[in-house]
């Protein structure tokens, strides 16, 4: 029996990626899932983005060990899209027990001329949906009235300037992801009169399709700094996106049952340097 036997929980982004390997490790531990992503490229975003087939994995996967997940396109930027799959899952599934609010862009390296756009999109997604997540699908958790844990994810670039360029889609990404911390330290104490705690996760840079793909590889590439800037302490140079799961695993379960208002780094000593 896993330690989330009979959970529900609600995560953004899990078409792949990180989001992919939250909901098949939050699945072997005995939770049903509720999927969103958005399935479809944002303009300003210079790699590929998730398709209904990467959902479709996803909920291969997740059924493949003998869980439950309802898996629905939604763009985290609109709240009610977000509402109707928060409600589409309750109805399924029951209760949201743990929140996950993952979806998130990268749009560093594409075209100068949209930097503005760029600046938008990364704020809209990885702080407003952040935002929009949490309030879709936390009077789930505080109608049940049994606690509950929600994990946002920032990254070292939310609790460091290290590798900032100066261009919209650096920029907004630091600034999205520190807006994040924020928002993890005013839902915790908003929350904790329902035993629902909040923290963040940090990593630094993961073998996803966000990190490894040829726009992010050029634009390193054109900005030699950057990458030095961005290594990690210890001998790798990236972790895998199951890493960051284990953490959450952990986070969400009853082991953590105190842990609340954390900014939890998993990033192999970027921060430590």
């Amino acid at each position: 029996m896993g330690k989330l036997e009979g959970k529900v929980a609600f995560i953004t982004g899990a078409a792949r990626g990180q989001g992919r390997s939250h909901a098949i490790r939050l699945a072997q531990e005995g939770a049903n899932i509720i999927a969103v992503d958005i399935c479809e490229q944002i303009d300003s975003v210079p790699y590929p983005m998730a398709t209904p087939a990467d959902l479709d994995e996803t909920v291969a996967q997740v059924e493949a060990l003998d869980r439950r997940i309802v898996a629905v396109q939604a763009d985290v930027r609109d709240r009610a899209a977000l509402d109707a799959a928060v409600a589409k899952g309750i109805a399924e599934l029951g209760p949201v027990d743990i929140i996950l609010a993952n979806a998130g862009i990268a749009p560093m390296g594409g075209d100068k001329a949209d930097d503005a756009r760029a600046f938008r999109d990364v704020i809209e997604v990885n702080l407003v949906g952040v935002a929009n997540t949490v309030q879709a699908a936390v009077p789930s958790m505080i109608e049940k009235g049994e606690g509950g844990a929600i994990v946002l994810t920032s990254s070292t670039q939310g609790l460091s300037g290290a590798g900032g360029d100066g261009s919209g889609g650096g920029s907004g990404y630091a600034a999205a992801k520190h807006g994040v911390v924020g928002l993890m330290h005013t839902y915790t104490n908003w929350l904790a009169k329902y035993s629902i705690r909040v923290n963040t996760v940090h990593p630094t840079g993961v073998n996803t399709p966000m990190v490894v793909n040829d726009a992010m590889q050029a634009f390193l590439q054109a900005n030699p700094g950057m990458g030095a800037a961005m290594a990690n302490l210890l001998p790798v140079p990236m972790i895998e996106a199951v890493d960051i799961s284990n953490a959450i695993a952990w986070l969400v379960s009853d082991e953590a049952r105190y842990v609340t208002g954390v900014a939890l780094p998993v990033d192999a000593g970027f921060l430590a340097r």
